[in-house]
């Protein structure tokens, strides 16, 4: 679970001569090994976020109202602080949220101080607002997460209550650019279930030929108890979690499409 952010310690790395002044709200930061890129990753999560997933499990990060205020520079102080062991575990820093790039600014700041760091950067990005990622900011990040939430555009419309193309069009960016990219799929039952939907999904996604591999993450109901903590009714009630079997059922359509499932 995500920990307070308290950004103190060791000094704040010389690494960006404006990271002191460009600002982002902040949820939260956490250390964790998984979806999040490989090895030990440092998490920060960006509060804000321009959708609102009915399957989300983070409700909180939605809002920026629930961040605190942080310079970049006190980001990056203490990601050096972990420096020496993210290092050593082949591990780096993962910027997530909410949505990174509706502070596109703050974002880039800190994977570029991130970078100055010898760190590998990742990028947890819905893609919708893709067009905010600068090339300074896509140069700074040596892998993108992408989050695909629906390929056909009523259901994402409906999942989402956002529009579909402007994730397909910074996918079809970083195909030109050939950025390494991670796509995650969550998987929920009786939405983004169905052998055909993910099919359609799974041809797109390989033939952007960039797309190293495909996190089936199956929808579970850990958020139902912070809906009820926000007072908001469950976006998805009645719906059950997605069983083991559903998601290697959705994990060998995408295997079977030339892509790498684990």
């Amino acid at each position: 679970m995500a920990g307070a952010v308290t950004l103190t310690g060791a000094a704040a790395p010389p690494v960006l001569d404006d990271a002191g002044r460009v600002t982002g709200a902040v949820h939260s930061w956490d250390l964790s090994t998984g979806v999040d890129g490989p090895g030990l990753r440092f998490v920060l999560f960006t509060a804000g976020c321009p959708l609102a997933c009915r399957f989300c499990h983070n409700p909180d990060t939605q809002s920026m109202r629930n961040g605190e205020r942080h310079t970049a520079a006190e980001v990056l102080e203490r990601i050096a602080h972990y420096r020496a062991m993210l290092d050593g575990v082949h591990g780096g820093v993962t910027v997530s949220g909410g949505e990174p790039l509706l502070q596109p600014a703050f974002t880039e700041a800190v994977l570029t101080g991130s970078s100055a760091l010898g760190l590998h950067t990742a990028l947890d990005t819905s893609g919708v607002l893709g067009h905010r990622a600068s090339d300074t900011l896509l140069d700074a990040t040596d892998l993108v997460l992408l989050d695909i939430k629906a390929i056909d555009p009523r259901l994402y419309r409906s999942l989402t209550h956002g529009r579909l193309a402007p994730t397909l069009l910074f996918a079809d960016r970083l195909a030109a650019l050939d950025k390494r990219v991670w796509v995650r799929f969550v998987l929920v039952p009786g939405h983004t279930d169905d052998p055909a939907h993910v099919t359609r999904l799974a041809r797109h996604v390989a033939a952007l030929g960039n797309v190293e591999r495909v996190d089936v993450l199956g929808y579970h109901l850990l958020g139902r108890e912070k809906y009820a903590d926000l007072g908001r009714r469950d976006p998805l009630p009645g719906v059950p979690g997605a069983t083991p079997e559903q998601v290697a059922a959705a994990r060998e359509i995408f295997t079977a499409e030339g892509l790498y499932a684990p």
